[in-house]
């Protein structure tokens, strides 16, 4: 099947879906409220799901050429000791967001994406056959459809970069907090830190992000030193964490929600871009084969409803038992026997 789609949003989903639904044939809009890609971010982790996404798409080899390859990481104590080695089995390639966005809209024909372009007012949409939804957690659309909005987790996140390679890959957990180390790319190092909310100053605090980063972290172990001392006046994202309670569906009429619209998660597995590219790959491939829109998306949100809802399930689980305050020594306890079964497995 080929006909034309309206996509809302150009972050990940919304410029893979644009990407695959012009590879197929199709007559694709994209509307961004922003006035361009952003030309800064951290690493995402690309498992090799999202790997064989961006093959389908025509840009993997692209990607693996700008990303750092880790096959497991360290789980360490505030002092450096280590809680547990974890093996993840398989190749997670590291690749910055503007590195990904910039290779998704490489080959998207100019005209195709109106940036600076909010929408307020779907009955002013350009008609089409599918209206794609991948404004991001906040989605205007999901909440109009299904009523969900976002809901917080109860911890504050910190990321950005700093000069000088990392090695390898650690997360180092401590009480009520943790601070996570990855190579950004061969020369720069990528670092995130998550605190549970009331341990927090208030925001209007005269502190700035890295003051307080210092404060709360500075008597940790050496990698974590290094970082905060070269933050300088590198640029700090903080935010609230959130994450999106299950819609009863996907798809409603002629819309599809995908990507963090659908189903934002916590960060602490690294699966959001990832599950952004599945649905993406999932619904083109159900557009362009199925004989009627009404049939695709139903497929769609069969394939992927179900898997996407427990990763974020698991990811929440994962983002309360990291910042845990109490019982610190049962949760290491049991992470290092995980850590343990799952190389005998």
């Amino acid at each position: 099947m080929q006909g034309s789609a309206v996509v809302l949003g150009a972050g990940i989903a919304g410029l893979a879906t644009a990407r695959g639904l012009l590879r197929a044939g199709w007559t694709v809009h994209v509307l961004e409220r922003s006035p361009g890609l952003p030309d800064t971010g951290t690493a995402l982790g690309m498992w090799p799901e999202a790997m064989h996404a961006l093959d389908r798409l025509g840009v993997g080899k692209e990607v693996r050429s700008s990303s750092v390859e880790q096959r497991g990481g360290r789980l360490l104590r505030p002092d450096g000791t280590e809680i547990a080695r974890l093996d993840l089995g398989r190749p997670v390639r590291l690749v910055p967001r503007p590195v990904l966005l910039t290779a998704l809209a490489a080959a998207i024909p100019p005209g195709v994406i109106a940036w600076n372009t909010p929408v307020t007012d779907h009955g002013e949409l350009p008609t089409a056959d599918v209206v794609v939804a991948a404004e991001g957690i906040h989605s205007p659309t999901r909440a109009a459809l299904f009523g969900t909005a976002p809901r917080a987790l109860g911890t504050v996140a910190f990321r950005g970069t700093v000069p000088g390679p990392a090695d390898g890959v650690t997360e180092t957990w401590g009480p009520g907090r943790l601070f996570g180390i990855t190579p950004h790319d061969p020369g720069n190092t990528n670092w995130f830190a998550s605190i549970r909310a009331d341990l927090l100053p208030p925001e209007t605090s005269p502190r700035s992000a890295a003051q307080l980063l210092r404060e709360l972290y500075g008597d940790w172990h050496r990698e974590v030193r290094r970082v905060l001392d070269a933050l300088g006046d590198t640029p700090i994202d903080r935010r609230t964490l959130l994450d999106v309670a299950p819609p009863p569906s996907y798809v409603s009429g002629r819309t599809a929600i995908l990507g963090d619209a659908a189903h934002g998660m916590a960060p602490n597995l690294g699966r959001g871009a990832c599950e952004a590219l599945l649905d993406a790959t999932v619904l083109v491939e159900a557009l362009t084969a199925a004989p009627d829109v009404a049939g695709a998306l139903r497929r769609y949100d069969d394939a992927r409803r179900r898997p996407a809802t427990r990763t974020v399930r698991l990811a929440r689980l994962a983002n309360t038992v990291s910042t845990a305050q109490h019982l610190l020594p049962v949760r290491n306890t049991v992470m290092a026997a995980a850590s343990h079964l799952s190389r005998l497995g």
